[in-house]
């Protein structure tokens, strides 16, 4: 069985690229499609903060509409990708998630990168990342 693409990355959300120019990108991107991050911390921590961006930026608040943007039907089964995450969290689709509370969003980050990749996150890596993300 071959290793994840996300995990390969050190990017356990598989973002995108795009213009961003994130903390702890590894210096040569050889993923055409996905960022690569020198760390699993700085790929949590590259989520965390887009998510922090969703509910501040977007008012994005609840696991549907977190999931609806970050995996559009479009390209996804948003539907059970939404499901797994409140499954796996404890939370209803709907209910909101406090984005300042460490263990509901380590529990929301671990949920997506479960989906993202098929295997059970290393909590002390999303730990780390949520703490890189709210120490700048």
């Amino acid at each position: 069985m071959s290793t994840p693409r996300g995990i390969r990355n050190c990017n356990p959300l598989n973002i995108r690229r795009n213009s961003t120019q994130w903390q702890g990108l590894r210096p040569e991107q050889t993923d055409s499609a996905f960022f690569q991050f020198i760390s699993m911390p700085y790929g949590y921590r590259a989520a965390i903060r887009t998510l922090v961006t969703y509910y501040n930026k977007y008012g994005i608040k609840t696991i549907r509409g977190i999931i609806s943007r970050w995996a559009p039907p479009s390209e996804n089964h948003t539907e059970e990708y939404i499901n797994v995450v409140a499954e796996r969290t404890g939370f209803s689709s709907d209910e909101e998630i406090d984005i300042c509370n460490a263990d509901d969003m380590i529990a929301m980050v671990a949920a997506m990168s479960f989906v993202e990749n098929g295997v059970v996150a290393d909590k002390s890596e999303i730990q780390q990342g949520y703490l890189l993300a709210f120490a700048s």
